[in-house]
């Protein structure tokens, strides 16, 4: 019979730093890839190479004996809800893929690497919604700071409404999707006997699937077996196809350890290793106010991090 799963706090605070470094890199992966390549076309392409790398490691799992989702004591019923959980989700991971590589075309390297990391104040108000954890006086107070600090960024430093680019809402709309699938896979990854790596495999299924199709629907035919000739666009697709798929599977392993709140807020200097490099390879010029901005963001999150921990320290003591 398999062990119970038991969580390792150190496990995921390691696994969620090596999140952040290929994080930092994969902008610079999905902007300089060919001009003229469109977001749309390059998100599918990275997704199939996502799945290529997926396949190695499901094989490995199952000739060990773990099989997870398909193993022998799973009940039908469960196994039904999970795939239906695996569609949902890999509905939501498309669209954030293509969304993604779309904000960083539009909205600049630096500014939608800082968009980004609204991720953990997404993570932690749908926690406290749908899981009930409620936040202290001060986390909230530090999510309040980084709000102000993005929407600083957001509207130019005007502080005017009218300032707001689309683009950088888009950035802003992609930490909010992933937040929404990734507190659905964890409850799995906790309850069921899915592996990540199965998560991760089946997300990318239905990813590329519902990226072909408006891709053929948006593009035409046409254009999809022309890229995958293109060797320069193969490059890069290949290479964000395997950062992307490298932090996804240890992103999984991460949060079956820690809450999705908490994983994410480690990840939150990644801007920094995008910001260095953008201006070393590309020439992007960083402005004053994208790096207070970013070091509010920072000193905001981490805050968070700090109060979420001595939150969580209290609540175990008392229940000690």
């Amino acid at each position: 019979m398999d062990q119970p799963f038991s969580p390792r706090r150190g496990t995921g605070i390691t696994l969620a730093f090596i999140c952040l470094v290929v994080l930092g890199l994969m902008p610079i992966i999905a902007i300089g890839r060919p001009a003229g390549s469109s977001a749309l076309s390059f998100a599918l392409w990275l997704s199939v190479w996502q799945l290529l790398f997926s396949l190695p490691l499901l094989a490995l799992e199952w000739r060990s004996g773990e099989h997870g989702l398909f193993g022998e004591h799973m009940p039908r019923a469960e196994r039904w809800r999970v795939l239906g959980v695996t569609l949902f989700t890999g509905g939501l991971f498309s669209l954030s893929t293509w969304m993604y590589v779309l904000a960083f075309e539009k909205a600049g390297a630096v500014n939608a690497a800082i968009a980004l990391q609204a991720y953990p104040l997404f993570a932690a108000a749908l926690e406290a919604v749908f899981l009930r954890r409620r936040k202290s006086a001060l986390e909230l107070g530090f999510m309040l700071l980084v709000v102000v600090a993005l929407y600083y960024l957001a509207t130019q430093g005007t502080w005017q409404l009218a300032g707001l680019s689309f683009w950088f809402l888009l950035a802003l709309a992609v930490p909010l999707v992933w937040s929404v699938a990734h507190i659905i896979v964890r409850q799995a990854l906790l309850s069921t006997p899915i592996t990540p790596s199965q998560v991760t495999t089946s997300r990318l299924v239905v990813s590329t699937i519902f990226l072909s199709v408006l891709a053929v629907s948006l593009e035409g035919f046409d254009s999809i077996p022309l890229l995958g000739l293109d060797f320069q666009f193969q490059i890069f697709a290949v290479a964000m196809g395997l950062a992307y798929y490298v932090e996804l599977i240890v992103w999984f392993y991460a949060v079956r350890h820690i809450d999705v709140s908490v994983a994410s807020s480690i990840t939150v200097p990644a801007p920094a290793v995008t910001m260095v490099l953008s201006a070393l390879l590309f020439n992007e010029t960083v402005t004053g106010l994208q790096i207070m901005v970013l070091g509010v963001v920072i000193l905001g999150l981490t805050g968070l991090l700090f109060a979420g921990s001595r939150t969580q320290g209290a609540a175990s003591y008392e229940a000690g």
